[in-house]
């Protein structure tokens, strides 16, 4: 993995996810702590790669949204 200007750039904007662009070009992102098991069981992934900055930014998006969709599910529920 490489750490370069745009990765160091990119972590403070998603705070608790871990930036890396791997050797061969390919961003990944891995969330620092895991997600609750009902979230993932509900399809988020701790860990997302995509071929550039835009589109990782739209899988950790995607990923948080998930999340946060089944709180609302889990504090509507209570």
């Amino acid at each position: 993995m490489t750490h370069d200007r745009a990765v160091a750039a990119a972590r403070p904007v998603f705070a608790g996810w871990r930036i890396m662009r791997s050797d061969a070009g390919r961003w990944w992102a891995t969330r620092e702590r895991p997600f609750p098991r009902a979230v993932e069981d509900a399809g988020a992934h701790r860990t997302v790669d995509a071929d550039d900055l835009v589109g990782l930014c739209q899988a950790i998006a995607a990923q948080e949204g998930i999340a946060e969709q089944k709180r609302r599910i889990v504090r509507a529920t209570r």
